[in-house]
């Protein structure tokens, strides 16, 4: 008996009003026959012919792109980025929207998954629905803030620089990342050539003047001399074991937060926006509240900042326990703390290290877990320590209402939330919700 082949839908475009922006950069749509559509480059109330780029006939839903705007949006702007629009750059989402269009549409992401996933209102997680800019990004129509410290270029075969198309491996070669912070444009990554290069990782340091390009070979490339337009230091990632080792130069990277200066080591984590570790920092501490000597776990501590923020705080009576599961993460973090003497960090996946610890009982929280969330298991063990605040700080909403959820189970509610467009003209946005125990019935 032989399959009846799957006809593919690539290509066929359909005339659709389109509806609410969903997670992900883009908004929902039906065709006449009642088929769901995630339609690119469109924004909600238009109407648009959309173009699919995945999908076949018995797909739960189609992907699709805008390629021609019959009724545009008042919010709708030229894309300031000449490498934006269906089939080019897939790095941002929404450069076809105004700034303050893009930030409510990425509060209305926060608001349907927190319904969705937690059962929560905006009011009942104590947020005002707004999703605030970084400092200094409001900028005047078309200019576009230059935020990005961080660039991986992707190498085509012939040794160009350029991003990756959406959902794809294939490379859109540019001539200059629009959202790319200034260090980073300066070292001129476009201009050159990358034979046998599979990707050139570009760090501009918001914290000092480093400069830091990590190379990743093909298999089997040698590396090129590195030659860029300012000094820059030089690490590889290495085939065999995925490690990343200096070739020239520091292989660090000296951050700032909280006037104090932080070691970030072997292209490690570190907020990519230049506002965004203050800006994260500041809201952790207001939403906490830390009192001398009390004791705190920060949890996916990377380098240490919120850890080094609440020592700070609870002073020489306090303690704080850090954990992070990156070995070069967990060095750097010693080495940032170390003025600390009652702080100490442990390496390993926070699942497996805190039960090994033996607390019982903490007074603060703050964990910023990687895009997946924490989990229900680490979620119900951290509202058995008993603290009086946690906070939760997150790169995705989904994730985050979904941990919100775990932690209702077992009595902790949302005290406030707040988010934050630290990702301009992408989906991405950070939010830092507080929570802390319901009060018991007398």
């Amino acid at each position: 008996m032989q399959n009846t082949p799957v006809s593919s839908l690539v290509g066929e475009e359909y005339e659709v009003e389109v509806g609410p922006v969903a997670h992900g950069g883009h908004c929902i749509a039906r065709t006449e026959a009642g088929r769901v559509l995630f339609v690119r480059h469109a924004l909600p109330g238009e109407r648009v012919v959309a173009r699919v780029t995945e999908g076949e006939e018995t797909s739960r839903f189609l992907r699709a792109d805008a390629v021609t705007i019959l009724d545009p949006s008042k919010d709708r702007v030229e894309a300031p980025c000449p490498f934006a629009g269906p089939g080019k750059c897939g790095g941002c989402d929404w450069q076809h929207a105004k700034p303050g269009a893009q930030r409510r549409l990425k509060g209305e992401v926060v608001a349907e998954q927190l319904l969705r996933l937690a059962g929560l209102t905006p009011e009942e997680a104590g947020w005002d629905g707004t999703v605030m800019p970084a400092e200094g990004d409001k900028l005047p129509q078309g200019e576009v803030p230059q935020w990005r410290t961080r660039v991986q270029y992707a190498i085509d075969a012939d040794g160009n620089a350029g991003l990756r198309k959406h959902r794809s491996h294939d490379v859109e070669v540019i001539d200059h990342c629009m959202i790319a912070a200034p260090g980073v444009s300066e070292l001129g990554i476009e201009k050159q050539d990358w034979p046998n290069m599979a990707s050139v990782e570009a760090i501009a340091a918001s914290g000092s003047h480093d400069r830091q390009v990590i190379l990743t070979p093909k298999p089997g490339g040698r590396l090129p001399l590195v030659e860029l337009d300012k000094p820059v230091s030089v690490l590889r990632v290495d085939e065999k074991d995925g490690g990343v080792h200096r070739v020239h130069g520091r292989a660090f990277v000296r951050e700032r937060a909280d006037d104090r200066t932080y070691r970030v080591g072997n292209g490690g984590f570190w907020q990519v926006h230049p506002k965004a570790a203050q800006t994260l920092m500041l809201a952790v501490m207001q939403g906490l509240t830390p009192r001398k000597g009390e004791t705190a776990l920060d949890l996916y501590c990377g380098v240490g900042l919120f850890a080094g923020a609440i020592a700070d705080r609870v002073g020489d009576q306090g303690a704080v326990l850090g954990i992070e599961s990156g070995k070069r993460a967990v060095e750097d973090a010693r080495h940032n703390l170390a003025g600390f003497p009652r702080v100490r960090v442990e390496q390993g996946k926070v699942e497996a290290v805190l039960p090994r610890t033996g607390i019982t009982e903490v007074d603060l929280i703050v964990l910023d877990p990687p895009r997946a969330g924490a989990g229900k298991q680490t979620v119900h063990h951290l509202a058995g320590l008993g603290a009086r605040r946690i906070a939760y700080v997150a790169c995705d909403p989904a994730a985050l209402a979904r941990d919100l959820a775990y932690f209702a189970e077992r009595g902790y509610k949302v005290r406030t939330l707040r988010a934050f467009d630290l990702f301009p003209m992408t989906h991405h946005v950070e939010c830092v919700a507080i929570l802390e125990p319901v009060k018991k019935d007398a």
